[in-house]
C-alpha cells in the first residue's frame, strides 16, 4: 500500500481544512496510508526553514502532496522557505521518481491560484518527481471541481478576512474526490513488490 504525505502550510486554516478533506477521501479509498504534515512559521529561523524530521518523513513517502495558500499571486513565504530547504534533497536526487501533486486556497474564486499550482508542479519537476494532475470534469452535478482546475486542487475560503475559515460543500467534496483520485493513482503507479518465485 503506497504512503501519501500531505505537507502543507496553513495561515488562517482554510488550507488545513482542505488537507483534512483530501486525507479523508484518500483514506476512504482504502488504497493508501496517509500522513498529514503541517508546516509552521516557527520552523523558519532568520528566513531559513529547518526541520530534518519532516524531510525524513517526506522522503519515506511514495506520493508527496504539496499544499499552500496563495498569497499575493504565489505560494505563501513560509512554504517557499520549506521548498528552499529541500535543496539538499534536490542535489542528492532523493525524491527522483516519486509522485507529486498539489493544492491551494485563496480568499477569492480566482486569486491567481493557477500561479501557485504551476509553482508547485515546477518544484516537483526540479526534484525529478512525476506530477499527478486531476482528471475531474468541472461543474459536476454535485459541485465537484466547480473551480475548473486540472493541474491540482483549488479551494476558496468563503469567510471574511479575520473570521474562521469556511469551505463550501463543493470544495469539501472536491477535496475528498481529489484524495480518492490520488490514492487510486498512487496505488496504480507505485512500484509493487516483486512476486515470490513459484
Amino acid at each position: 500500500m503506497p504512503t501519501i504525505a500531505l505537507v502543507y502550510f496553513s495561515q488562517g486554516g482554510s488550507t488545513h481544512l482542505l488537507a483534512e478533506q483530501i486525507a479523508a477521501g484518500a483514506r476512504q479509498s482504502g488504497q493508501a496510508e496517509l500522513r498529514l504534515i503541517r508546516l509552521h512559521g516557527h520552523q523558519v529561523h532568520e528566513g531559513r526553514w529547518q526541520d530534518d524530521t519532516v524531510l525524513a518523513r517526506l522522503s519515506e513517502a511514495d506520493l508527496i502532496v504539496f499544499g499552500v495558500p496563495t498569497f499575493m499571486g504565489g505560494p505563501a513565504a513560509q512554504f517557499k522557505a520549506f521548498a528552499d530547504a529541500t535543496a539538499g534533497l534536490w542535489f542528492a536526487r532523493a525524491w527522483t521518481g516519486k509522485l507529486a501533486a498539489g493544492f491551494t486556497t485563496s480568499g477569492s474564486p480566482s486569486g491567481d491560484k493557477l500561479a501557485t499550482l504551476s509553482y508547485l508542479s515546477v518544484l516537483a519537476a526540479q526534484h525529478g518527481m512525476h506530477w499527478l494532475s486531476w482528471d475531474a470534469l468541472p461543474y459536476q452535478p454535485d459541485g465537484t471541481n466547480h473551480l475548473g482546475s486540472f493541474l491540482g486542487l483549488m479551494g476558496h475560503n468563503l469567510a471574511n478576512p479575520g473570521e474562521a475559515p469556511v469551505l463550501s460543500e463543493a470544495d469539501a467534496r472536491s477535496a475528498q474526490r481529489f484524495g480518492e483520485h490520488l490514492a487510486r493513482t498512487a496505488q496504480r503507479l507505485s512500484p509493487q513488490p516483486a512476486a515470490l518465485p513459484a
